[in-house]
């Protein structure tokens, strides 16, 4: 009776085991169907945000080639001594001197400052001005560099339809993108403007018109395929839907009227091009997902079979094992837990558990002490690693700079010389701020300007770089060099040609404020950026971002910081969120 009452129950180290098999095992097959969806989802997300990132960043070039062709012709539209000189034109000499020292000079130097190769027609209303073209007998006028740009009378083009039917002028709004004339035929498109004159009270006048013209080509030049996929095509389409060109296999052919139905099955992401009214559309197949799919469905099979098999195993060969130690354990863990640090445990042998009822022993005795301590020294920690990472800005462009100053010098180019002294001199007092970790927005902006002065003497017009900041951010203030480092970072890694050029963009977002440092270099692999990432303090790789990053984090919280958008061949972009932080007034 006794032997069948001592076996009436399972031991417990039997209930832990089958415990576990219903607790354990039964949710990793569960989790494991939850995360192939998931990931499933995230790989059909993550392509589709790689792909849509890609096409936002050749969209961003392309709109950047029109506002800087929407730029030149605001050179002619807003010159208003242009305009007289155009309008008034006088026979003789004092017309001949205004045409080739003023009118002509102008012309040149607005048509050239396009980055972008156009030809450049400008149609004027004063008979008496004269006409300076050239005969080019039905070949491209683009093909002709060495004419800049032509001058002809209105009549010319009076009587055309694109002409007449040109809107009705709204002041500096009015610019029309159209294939006019032979655009088609050389694959070209031009900006239509008008030339007005704005001295007449409550009237703009027209006293000219302008006629730009680029390649296609040109203007699409960073439209790919290839960086969204081997399998997508990208299509570029003007307002009425008529494919205007293609990169990648496609279906239709230029001029054909694009439809989205024909493309059932496909991935299509959409974005419009600003000023010009025209659309980038890139067409996926799903077939590349799918594949994604398939082998993650049968990874995740695998891994959930292993794991079921291991858990299986594991479960009964240790349940009985840890069941009675870790039941010790577990109490005083609760007494500690609850405040009681007196309470001791002692395991025979020489095992882990031995060891750990020593070491919670120990631990019962001092650690009401140490959590003050530790507590404290969290503190000094977290403060002292704010001014180490603060001390650690990489100077080595100094050595640098003393080298080009040396080579200045020797060669004895003064003025160059004295500049960049100066430009260092000031780097420098930016950079110390009197010991202060806050400065205000404009003087950090000052300090990469001046480090850029610096640079810019040694590689000359191989670098351009432009700013485009928000005067509202002015008002606010931020940590030291966040800006600077990832400028020098662009001169150092970010070259794929003999020139680079660079943006700088401010922005006031709702409660943030928004740095870009954005380049058009060779780009960063994935496995790079990876590594850069990397929070791990032993990494080489990224060592600068990472340093701005945590003085960010440390100063302003975990919600602020640097993030890196790159690929390949098309650039990198570099964002650095801070918070709306004000100078504090001067005591009066």
């Amino acid at each position: 009776m006794k032997m069948m009452r001592k076996y009436r129950y399972l031991p417990f180290g039997y209930k832990l085991m089958l415990s576990y098999c219903v607790f354990i095992v039964i949710p990793v097959l569960v989790i494991g169907y939850i995360a192939n969806s998931i990931y499933v989802k995230s790989i059909r997300e993550q392509m589709e945000s790689s792909a849509n990132g890609t096409l936002s960043q050749i969209n961003d070039n392309v709109s950047y080639k029109i506002e800087d062709l929407i730029r030149v012709s605001d050179f002619f539209y807003y010159d208003q001594a242009l305009a007289g000189a155009l309008r008034n034109f006088e026979m003789g000499w004092v017309g001949y001197e205004a045409t080739t020292n003023l009118v002509l000079p102008k012309i040149t130097a607005y048509k050239e400052a396009s980055s972008i190769k156009l030809w450049l027609s400008v149609y004027i209303h004063n008979p008496d001005f004269p006409e300076i073209y050239r005969n080019y007998r039905g070949t491209d006028p683009l093909k002709h560099l060495e004419n800049p740009y032509d001058l002809y009378h209105i009549t010319r083009i009076e009587n055309r339809d694109w002409y007449r039917d040109f809107p009705e002028e709204l002041y500096g709004q009015t610019i029309v993108w159209k294939q006019v004339e032979d655009d088609a035929a050389f694959g070209r498109i031009s900006l239509l403007r008008r030339l007005v004159n704005v001295q007449v009270a409550d009237k703009v006048g027209e006293i000219g018109f302008i006629r730009q013209s680029v390649y296609l080509s040109d203007l699409f030049e960073t439209v790919n395929y290839s960086k969204i996929g081997n399998e997508a095509t990208i299509y570029i389409k003007d307002a009425s839907n008529r494919v205007m060109r293609v990169s990648g296999n496609s279906i239709y052919q230029v001029g054909d009227t694009w439809n989205e139905q024909d493309f059932a099955g496909h991935l299509i992401i959409d974005k419009v091009i600003p000023k010009l009214n025209w659309s980038i559309t890139a067409v996926i197949p799903n077939t590349i997902f799918e594949n994604k799919v398939n082998e993650v469905r049968w990874l995740t099979f695998l891994i959930c079979f292993v794991f079921t098999v291991v858990y299986f195993v594991s479960g009964a060969l240790m349940s009985n094992y840890f069941s009675r130690k870790v039941n010790k354990i577990v109490s005083v863990l609760d007494s500690f837990q609850e405040g009681n640090f007196h309470k001791r445990i002692n395991f025979k042998g020489n095992d882990e558990f031995s060891q750990i009822s020593r070491a919670l022993n120990e631990m019962g005795q001092n650690i009401g002490e140490l959590i003050h301590k530790v507590y404290v020294a969290d503190l000094d920690k977290k403060e002292a690693e704010l001014d180490m990472l603060q001390a650690q800005i990489n100077p080595h462009f100094l050595y640098n700079t003393l080298s080009s100053i040396n080579r200045l010098a020797k060669f004895g180019e003064l003025e160059k010389l004295q500049q960049m002294v100066m430009d260092l001199a000031k780097f420098y007092r930016l950079s110390l701020n009197e010991g202060r970790i806050l400065l205000p927005i404009g003087e950090e902006l000052e300090q990469a300007r001046a480090y850029i002065n610096i640079q810019k003497i040694k590689y000359e017009e191989r670098m351009g770089v432009t700013f485009d900041i928000d005067p509202r951010i002015m008002e606010f203030t931020t940590i030291k060099l966040i800006i600077q480092p990832f400028i020098e970072n662009v001169l150092e890694h970010a070259w794929c040609a003999d020139r680079i050029h660079i943006r700088i963009v401010g922005t006031l977002e709702e409660d943030h404020i928004l740095f870009k440092v954005i380049d058009d270099g060779v780009g960063i692999s994935a496995e790079l950026l990876q590594q850069m990432n990397d929070p791990e303090e032993g990494t080489s790789v990224g060592y600068g971002i990472r340093n701005v990053n945590q003085r960010i984090k440390l100063y302003y919280g975990s919600a602020y910081g640097v993030s890196l958008y790159s690929r390949l061949g098309i650039g990198t972009t570099v964002s650095i969120k801070i918070p709306l932080a004000k100078a504090a007034p001067l005591a009066g």
